[in-house]
């Protein structure tokens, strides 16, 4: 009895949790949850003041909020859709994201010329690092090593070493820099840029490629899935310019509501979610026609500036427990993963879904590496003095 009810609890997290967009509502200071399979609204969750920024943990989890006004970033638990955490960072946070491990959260301060670096597990800032004048939108590579932080009145990209939290380069790019996205093999930036161009970085030079003409006054960047496409939203022009990354070349241009801001792609890549920001609606874009298949009435203002479509798949990290203080990375995995807790002593036990303990091990630092060798799901127990956190993994060698 007590597995079948540990494998229901499975289906309910994965159904609760797969797919959702957050939509940070400027003017109305709450996030509208959307459902993506129905297009539908799942729920509203009230925020600081002025959301802006959003990125979603890479484990679908947890989604972080800037609040512009408050000066504020928001944890939001995505299992219970409620604010399960705050943290003051600079005055007037703008872009956010998440870093590939989930253990690290930066935070472009366009007001105080800063990225804060905020402890996922401790919700504390760590690090404050200085930048230029007014950045705004910020990416990562995928091996989490460098931050890409877009700073509009200096019209450059400082790169920034997440090893020693230093401003290790500075790349010019003409014009001001508003949205910042990163392919998923991390050789290539996208950069929407106010003179109406974006501009693609070689990330192993860290100098521009190439400019792409697109819409006037471009905003949020989206890459697909695969890699293949970028989608910018064109915010004077009212339209999303769709770039080949083969040829850095515009293919074509989707109508959309009034000043479109945020962009964030479907895991699937299958759909396009566009905020715009004068009409308190999202189109829904499907991207295999380049038609507008929906649109959503969400709150006032809405702006969703970063990665807000969660990509959180049946095949990744589910949660059974209310613990917000571990998160595992790659999951899934090829055997080799990563435990990241706020504890330094744990006992970690790992069993297949029928119970067989597959390994008991004692953790004695924040992070642990722990090898399991055959494919198949597991549950990971990682016990501490503050309870026990219960995880899915999964392991695929092919």
């Amino acid at each position: 009895m007590k597995i079948l009810i540990l494998i229901t609890s499975i289906a309910l997290s994965i159904n609760s949790n797969a797919q959702t967009a957050y939509i940070t509502n400027g003017n109305e200071n709450t996030i509208s949850v959307i459902n993506v399979a129905t297009n539908t609204i799942i729920t509203t969750i009230p925020v600081g003041n002025y959301p802006n920024g959003v990125s979603v943990s890479p484990d679908g989890c947890k989604v972080y909020i800037t609040n512009y006004l408050s000066s504020t970033i928001n944890k939001i638990n995505t299992s219970t859709n409620t604010v399960s955490a705050t943290v003051n960072v600079g005055t007037d946070p703008s872009g956010i994201i998440v870093s590939p491990d989930g253990s690290k959260v930066y935070v472009a301060n366009y007001g105080s010329n800063t990225v804060s670096v905020i402890s996922s597990i401790a919700d504390t800032v760590t690090a404050t690092i200085p930048v230029g004048y007014g950045p705004m939108g910020i990416t990562i590579t995928p091996d989490g090593a460098k931050v890409y932080a877009a700073i509009g009145a200096d019209q450059t990209i400082f790169v920034i070493n997440t090893a020693s939290n230093t401003v290790i380069d500075t790349i010019s790019i003409g014009s001001a820099p508003t949205g910042i996205a990163i392919t998923p093999d991390g050789s290539k930036i996208y950069v929407a840029k106010t003179d109406n161009t974006v501009s693609v970085i070689n990330t192993n030079t860290d100098s521009v490629l190439k400019i792409i003409s697109v819409g006037n006054y471009p905003e949020g960047v989206s890459v697909s899935p695969d890699g293949s496409k970028v989608y910018v939203a064109n915010s004077v022009y009212n339209s999303v310019s769709i770039i080949n990354t083969a040829t850095n070349m515009v293919t074509d241009t989707i109508p959309v509501g009034p000043h479109p801001f945020g962009t964030s792609i479907s895991p699937d890549g299958t759909k396009l979610y566009v905020a715009n920001n004068w009409d308190t609606t999202v189109t829904v874009i499907n991207t295999v026609n380049n038609s507008v298949a929906a649109t959503i009435r969400v709150g006032i203002r809405p702006i969703a500036f970063g990665n807000f479509i969660s990509s959180h798949v049946p095949t990744g990290i589910e949660t059974f427990n209310d613990s917000d203080n571990v998160s595992i990375y790659p999951n899934p995995t090829k055997g080799q993963f990563r435990i990241s807790l706020q504890s330094d002593k744990a006992l970690i036990t790992v069993t297949d879904i029928l119970g067989h303990v597959i390994l008991i091990t004692q953790a004695t630092q924040k992070t642990t590496n722990i090898q399991v060798d055959n494919n198949g799901v597991y549950i990971v127990y990682i016990s501490t003095n503050q309870g026990t956190a219960t995880r899915k993994l999964i392991v695929n060698n092919y």
